[in-house]
């Protein structure tokens, strides 16, 4: 991320702020929730609302590591596929990131891969996918009050209060760094280069020094496979009961499951 870009981003949130806040209490809305404070497990809440929007979520590590997700709308059903090869914070912020494209997008998608290293595209459905996900992770009443409480606590230091806040709504680094800003929250008037350019290696030193979970910054591993086999083969043989679907048809679709799922785990 360079000074540039940053700009960039800050001037699209400065342009649809109230579009993209609206969008969020929209969600909320939908979710069943009252307010911003019931963000507290991100993929439990959003699994039941992608569910009734014809989504599954799955997570499945991936073998590449440059992946943050995957999506696809079929004619019956989509899917997004979280890679849990990444970090826990990658993965919360890419979960969100596709609630965006499901709910809000405004042209329809077949397929689609998102990228993890770097979530901050030049395209404007990217920007706004982001600004959401960054709005619902880290509303901004709570995120500027828990700013404040950490900057006392971290005597005035940028970075050490930034790590927190990291910790605190478990996002990437860049995305907490990127709230501070699209908040006006730094005192500086100046964008810092040096905290542009923290080194993933630091982040890491910086949770440990700051007795904070840096279990937080290793890939979770999750694989939600088996379990969606076994909810295919139960519904397959109540389809194959009731004559709707033949054994050969099952094993067919089972068979290309584990293609697909091989070639996501690169055997």
């Amino acid at each position: 991320m360079n000074t540039e870009r940053l700009r960039k981003i800050i001037e699209y949130t400065e342009s649809n702020r109230e579009d993209i806040e609206s969008k969020v209490k929209n969600f909320y809305s939908f979710a069943g929730m009252s307010n911003a404070n019931d963000v507290l497990n991100i993929l439990q809440i959003v699994r039941s609302s992608f569910r009734k929007k014809g989504y599954l979520v799955l997570e499945i590590p991936f073998s590449d590591k440059e992946i943050g997700a995957l999506c696809y709308r079929g004619d019956a059903l989509g899917y997004i596929v979280v890679n849990t090869s990444l970090s826990k914070v990658n993965t919360n912020f890419a979960i969100c990131h596709e609630v965006y494209h499901v709910f809000y997008q405004a042209n329809d998608f077949k397929s689609k891969v998102e990228f993890a290293d770097n979530h901050y595209y030049e395209h404007e459905e990217e920007y706004a996918a982001n600004l959401f996900a960054g709005t619902l992770l880290m509303p901004k009443a709570s995120f500027a009050f828990m700013y404040n409480k950490f900057k006392i606590e971290s005597s005035g230091n940028e970075l050490d209060t930034i790590i927190r806040l990291m910790n605190y709504y478990q996002v990437p680094y860049m995305a907490a760094l990127i709230r501070c800003y699209e908040l006006d929250l730094p005192e500086a008037n100046s964008i810092s280069e040096e905290l542009l350019s923290v080194s993933r290696a630091v982040v890491r030193d910086k949770f440990i020094e700051l007795w904070l979970d840096d279990s937080i910054l290793d890939a979770t591993r999750k694989d939600d496979y088996e379990h969606i086999e076994d909810v295919v083969k139960k519904f397959g043989a109540e389809c194959i009961n009731d004559s709707y679907m033949s054994e050969q048809t099952l094993a067919k679709v089972l068979q290309n499951m584990r293609a697909l799922y091989s070639e996501i785990r690169g055997e």
